[in-house]
């Protein structure tokens, strides 16, 4: 290969097709060597130059007077000046959303705790204390008045579960409400001796703990079987009223066992739905505002469980 063979140099190709070089601004810019192309500024006659500011209208690029940058949207509404923001708002909605529902539990489970003390000491009494338990045997109408006021503020609760602002009526009520039902659960451990009480208070510790690991951690919904759980409910009624019925004529050992371990493993079942229910992120949750209705159900729960677990302790034992 000859030297005339060789390209022509940088300086001999833009000296030679687009003469000399221009100065714009006091900074020689080098020429392009390919034409003029869609987008590529054109208004001073050099295709080599570049724009001003403001002034590019190519295909691709925003033309003048509109931003480069699209403007994101706050949850508020206000455009946020990072792009990123959106996430960190959802995100910190969600850490939002989550601490409010671990106070929510933690709140509940002090309320249950006070109240489980509370009638497992009224039950010591009724258990330990010999003229309590021999006057209680003996006036059984206070049983009756017991349950009564029972089921009256039970309704009340349900009801009207939402909160004052001046004064929590809705926590005077479920005071009234564990006093009554400590009293009826002391009232029916009365009746049955020292050993059988021990035994099913065990049983039911034993069962709550496993119940409440078991809820926290399966992945299996029982909050969309409310179907199945109302079913298992009328089952208990029925067979609770058929149970009364008979027992009233003759006692039946097996039928009365049979009754008790069916209303054991129904609550049992209902503890989990009201715990799940409790935790969120399910097919059914209740409200935070709600602490009153939720540690109500958990404790009816577990008091149903110790009464019919009480039943079959004592029927074994005797």
């Amino acid at each position: 290969m000859s030297k005339f063979d060789l390209p022509p140099s940088y300086e001999e190709s833009a000296h030679h097709q687009y003469g000399p070089q221009q100065q714009g601004g006091g900074y020689p810019y080098a020429a392009y060597g390919f034409p003029p192309q869609p987008g590529v500024y054109t208004g001073s006659g050099q295709p080599g130059m570049h724009p001003p500011a403001g002034t590019w209208h190519g295909p691709g690029y925003p033309a003048h007077g509109m931003p480069s940058i699209i403007p994101t949207f706050s949850p508020s509404g206000m455009p946020s000046p990072n792009p990123g923001d959106s996430e960190g708002f959802a995100a910190g909605g969600l850490w939002e959303s989550m601490s409010v529902r671990h106070a929510f539990i933690r709140k509940v489970y002090l309320i249950l705790a006070a109240q489980l003390l509370l009638t497992t000491s009224i039950v010591a009494v009724f258990t330990f204390v010999d003229p309590v338990r021999l006057f209680v045997i003996q006036n059984p109408g206070i049983y009756w008045a017991s349950f009564a006021v029972y089921f009256v503020v039970y309704l009340v609760l349900v009801c009207c579960e939402k909160p004052r602002r001046r004064f929590p009526w809705n926590l005077v009520l479920l005071l009234v409400f564990t006093l009554a039902m400590s009293y009826m659960t002391g009232t029916i451990a009365s009746y049955f001796d020292t050993k059988a009480v021990f035994l099913a208070l065990g049983i039911t510790a034993v069962v709550c703990v496993a119940v409440t690991v078991f809820s926290f951690q399966t992945k299996v919904d029982f909050t969309s079987c409310t179907g199945l759980l109302c079913v298992m409910g009328v089952v208990v009624l029925v067979t609770g009223i058929i149970t009364t019925i008979v027992l009233s004529f003759q006692y039946v050992p097996w039928l009365h066992m049979l009754y008790a371990a069916i209303g054991a493993i129904v609550y049992t079942l209902f503890l989990v739905y009201h715990t799940q229910v409790l935790i969120g992120n399910r097919a059914h949750t209740i409200s935070p505002e709600e602490y009153v209705f939720a540690a109500l159900s958990l404790y009816v729960d577990i008091v149903q469980i110790f009464i019919f677990l009480l039943q079959i302790t004592g029927s074994s034992s005797e």
